[in-house]
């Protein structure tokens, strides 16, 4: 999965490359690996049980798996891999706590082999927390539902995420945010996050965005698409507006929906879910 990755952010390079009329002579860099290596990770819980603890995961390349569950820790698994240079460092200032992959000094394009294995199976606990992962070409799973999230940050290169919700978020959310290249991402059980304001901002690629869940106040929701395809889902019997500004998109409904000029209506009782999209060219779905 991973060398698929690396491959469509390659593929990407080098359409802008064509089309910008640029050569790059860039070096291929051979990554040796070693013995595999299994780190257990823990990190304690804060000493003020009053504090919003601020995790932030620098995640290179790899797979990254993320589940509720640890116990009396606000993050517990392990972390494998065979390049010395990922072991995984962890630095404590505070509430804040950092996990970096292990630095890894490449020049030009980098050739991981078959072979090449970095992965962190972690746990996280339901004490309050602010939550920001930051990743390059990766894959990543994610289970968040169940926890105690303030607010929520994604930024990655080239990925293959599915990150949801199953369970509702324990406390409310002010903000979630994901920012991604040309990648695959689905999020799902939005509704569960219980947060005020979504951003979601993407270049060329696959996206889906559902709402299912449990809504228990109105949402704003932005989405910034590049040459996209991006999918909305709303269940039926949710209050939602869509507004869609794209010119060169095309707009594809599906369920009850009243259109007026570029605004799209679903009648509903509760809380309503408010969503501006602007894409550049591509396709936009909604679905119930």
């Amino acid at each position: 999965m991973f060398s698929k990755i690396i491959l469509l952010a390659l593929s990407i390079l080098a359409l802008v490359t064509l089309a910008c009329g640029l050569t790059f002579n860039l070096p291929i860099t051979d990554i040796k690996t070693g013995p595999t290596v299994s780190e257990d990770i823990h990190v304690p819980l804060l000493d003020s049980p009053d504090e919003v603890a601020e995790i932030t995961m620098n995640f290179g390349a790899g797979e990254l798996n993320l589940a509720p569950g640890a116990e009396d820790a606000l993050l517990s698994g392990t972390a494998t891999y065979n390049i010395r240079d990922f072991k995984p460092e962890i630095t404590t200032d505070g509430n804040q706590v950092t996990i970096q992959t292990g630095d890894l000094e490449i020049k030009g394009i980098p050739n991981f082999g078959e072979d090449y294995r970095n992965t962190w199976d972690f746990e996280l606990g339901d004490t309050p927390m602010e939550l920001r992962i930051n990743s390059g070409a990766y894959q990543g799973r994610f289970e968040l539902g169940d926890l105690a999230l303030r607010s929520l940050r994604v930024a990655d290169g080239a990925a293959d995420v599915r990150l949801s919700f199953s369970k509702p978020n324990k406390t409310q959310m002010d903000t979630l945010r994901y920012d991604t290249g040309a990648s695959s991402v689905k999020l799902s059980g939005l509704a569960n996050a219980n947060f005020e304001k979504l951003s979601f901002k993407c270049g060329a690629g696959e996206y889906t965005l559902d709402f299912s869940g449990e809504l228990q106040r109105d949402a704003m929701v932005t989405i910034d698409a590049g040459l996209s395809s991006v999918t909305i889902i709303i269940p039926e019997g949710v209050s939602a507006r869509v507004l869609v500004d794209g010119g060169l998109a095309n707009v594809d409904v599906g369920g009850d929906w009243d259109k007026m000029g570029n605004e799209y209506i679903q009648s509903g009782e509760g809380p309503r879910i408010s969503i501006n999209v602007k894409i550049g060219a591509g396709n936009v779905e909604l679905r119930n």
